[in-house]
């Protein structure tokens, strides 16, 4: 079924196949996914009340961590009840405007994640490089520009995505090949020219991948300043303060940088490949990211540890 606007056709709902090539195991793939959304939803819902609840831990770097812990919430929520319907549901239909609005909120809480690990990493950077200067830096005005930068910035670059899917004709082919909806995947349907919708989705990724060449700059910096320091002791200190945020950055930008290069190079992997990776690259990082944060950031680790002991004992 098809439905007429202003002379352009859309379909009515698009059929999302899951993992292609991977149908009979459906049912098996979906647990580690439910795992792995429990435990985003759990380890970041237990971030933000610490943070909430521990008035000490009113850093910048808290209110940044407070914000990416928002994102991972919201990131995997778009994504894997999706998925898990069509694993272990079979709910593959999904409605053409849910769809377009998927793949925009997909898009943009991933910008908002490549944005609010840019923020930390200059965080890291002044604290380290100019920690005499550190309060007059980031200073509250500073902080709730940064806040609406990490916001409005993805949400105005993928904005125009929409646009670009409404005003593509498609005619009968409304399968989806993958478990959620994104640009690309939704343009490829059309009978239309996707030429400028490629260009695009370069263009977005390219901008969101410049934010990783900032962050290794400010790395370099960094540990330039950390090794120039005279103790041992103030060395390791300050490279435990960045290792859960290097280590977070590993999570989100490997995963995110490979599916990239496979998507667009890596043409004699097999699909499902394809397809997997992109599903646990939206799963992984918001699951991991507040137990890297539990582990390595003493106050949250206290802090956590004080209520479950206080609780149970």
């Amino acid at each position: 079924m098809i439905y007429h606007n202003s002379s352009i056709f859309h379909p009515t709902t698009f059929f999302l196949v899951g993992i292609p090539g991977l149908e009979e195991i459906h049912t098996w793939i979906a647990l580690p996914f439910c795992t792995l959304y429990l435990m985003a939803l759990l380890g970041n819902a237990t971030i933000l009340l610490v943070i909430k609840t521990e008035h000490t831990l009113r850093d910048p770097m808290f209110y940044f961590l407070a914000i990416l812990s928002t994102i991972d919430l919201a990131l995997p929520t778009t994504s894997v009840p999706r998925m898990l319907g069509i694993f272990w549901l079979d709910a593959h239909e999904i409605n053409f405007a849910a769809c377009v609005t998927q793949m925009f909120l997909i898009h943009t809480f991933t910008g908002m994640e490549s944005a609010v690990l840019f923020a930390m990493a200059f965080d890291r950077y002044v604290a380290i490089c100019a920690p005499l200067h550190y309060t007059t830096i980031l200073t509250a005005r500073v902080l709730f520009g940064m806040g609406m930068f990490i916001i409005i910035y993805p949400s105005m670059l993928v904005l125009p995505m929409i646009y670009l899917i409404y005003r593509l004709p498609f005619c009968q082919a409304r399968v989806i090949a993958h478990s959620y909806c994104e640009h690309m995947g939704i343009a490829k349907l059309s009978c239309g020219n996707i030429r400028v919708n490629g260009i695009y989705g370069l263009f977005v990724v390219s901008l969101f991948l410049l934010m990783l060449v900032f962050i290794a700059i400010s790395y370099v910096y960094i540990l330039h300043t950390v090794f120039q320091f005279p103790s041992q002791d103030a060395r390791k200190k300050a490279l435990s303060t960045c290792g859960s945020h290097i280590a977070v950055l590993c999570v989100f930008y490997i995963p995110s940088v490979f599916s990239f290069l496979t998507h667009r190079f890596g043409h004699k992997i097999p699909r499902y490949i394809h397809i997997l990776i992109a599903n646990l690259y939206l799963a992984i990082p918001p699951s991991l990211n507040p137990i890297i944060y539990g582990v390595r950031t003493k106050q949250i680790r206290e802090r956590v540890l004080h209520v479950f002991i206080k609780k149970y004992f």
